[in-house]
């Protein structure tokens, strides 16, 4: 997947400026794809230019004019051309893992420590994840309009994926407990 499908997936949810683009795609697909400001500006341009988002001008009074961002009939287009194609499960990239992996050669509270942070940061998104939940989808078996059951479908990926994750970073605290204390070399 590239960034491309992430925005007009996100524009296909509505016009927005720069400004509101960047902030609704944190919001939603950031949560599994994640691009900086710059980035999505510069893709923007490119999907400008190659005819998939049109930009209309709109005049603010004592302040910049917006540029409202739409997804075109070709950009349509292309999204359900890249929807249709098959896609492989993404590689697993992930520094804590790399570490555990490599943790011989460390002491045990630095690893502890990283397990640590790697559970609260999961946690925190655990919770923005039932915060967006209880939010927008108080009952999850009312949404009868594809793109909210299709929506909470991600999101109850994202629930899972963070519930499994801590679940994992309880397990390796417990094992690493009966490990020998400094450093582990074996």
């Amino acid at each position: 997947m590239a960034l491309s499908h992430a925005l007009l997936a996100t524009l296909s949810n509505g016009c927005y400026s720069g400004y509101d683009l960047s902030k609704q795609f944190s919001g939603s697909v950031g949560f599994f794809w994640q691009a900086t400001q710059q980035q999505i500006y510069r893709e923007v341009t490119k999907l400008e230019e190659q005819g998939y988002l049109s930009a209309e001008v709109v005049p603010q009074s004592g302040r910049p004019d917006k540029r409202m961002l739409a997804i075109t009939d070709a950009g349509k287009a292309y999204l359900q051309e890249w929807i249709r194609t098959p896609c492989s499960v993404s590689p697993m990239r992930d520094d804590l893992l790399v570490k555990l992996f490599a943790g011989h050669v460390s002491d045990r509270m630095t690893l502890r420590q990283e397990l640590e942070h790697h559970q609260s940061q999961h946690q925190a998104n655990l919770d923005a994840y039932h915060q967006i939940e209880a939010q927008f989808f108080k009952n999850p078996e009312l949404c009868n309009a594809p793109s909210d059951r299709l929506r909470y479908l991600t999101l109850l990926n994202g629930i899972q994926f963070e519930t499994g994750w801590l679940t994992w970073c309880e397990q390796a605290i417990e094992m690493l407990a009966d490990l020998p204390a400094d450093p582990i070399n074996s």
